[in-house]
């Protein structure tokens, strides 16, 4: 199986970002919360469109060694449910592609008493393990391997 790697370039990123923004911004957002690591870049670009100075991270990891992904994800660092209840909460990411990773962070957003509400660069339906659920805002639909320009020289 050949695997399609799209090279996503700045400008792309820009542009990608001013289109969620643009599409966002009919809605009023209290605070952000970006998912570690690949949505941290994302998240800071919205939030000075969208105006948002909240900013709180998602840390979610779901390997359990090398080489070894596990079935429900470990969260290294989550926000204080105070934080995010009563909120509504805008998490940001950069890919959905199972879908696993923002439906848990989205899990504990409802859990602490926020209304999550999802933005992503990219979205992957073929590959997302929840077909009755979708980013409420996306760029783009994909089926390849997206690299970014922040990712470092060895994982591209």
């Amino acid at each position: 199986m050949s695997i399609t790697k799209e090279y996503v370039s700045w400008q792309q990123i820009e542009s990608m970002v001013a289109q969620l923004a643009q599409a966002a911004q009919t809605q009023s957002f209290d605070v952000m919360l970006a998912v570690t690591r690949g949505g941290l870049v994302p998240a800071g670009m919205i939030a000075y469109h969208l105006g948002i100075r909240n900013i709180l991270v998602a840390a979610v990891q779901f390997y359990s060694g090398v080489g070894q992904r596990a079935d429900t994800p470990s969260f290294l660092q989550f926000p204080a449910d105070p934080f995010i209840s009563g909120q509504t909460v805008l998490i940001v990411d950069d890919i959905w592609d199972s879908g696993k990773t923002i439906a848990a962070v989205k899990s504990r957003v409802l859990a602490a008493g926020g209304t999550p509400v999802t933005a992503v660069l990219h979205y992957k339906p073929k590959a997302s393990l929840f077909p009755n659920q979708l980013p409420e805002y996306y760029a783009e639909e994909t089926d390849a391997w997206i690299v970014y320009p922040w990712e470092p020289e060895s994982e591209r």
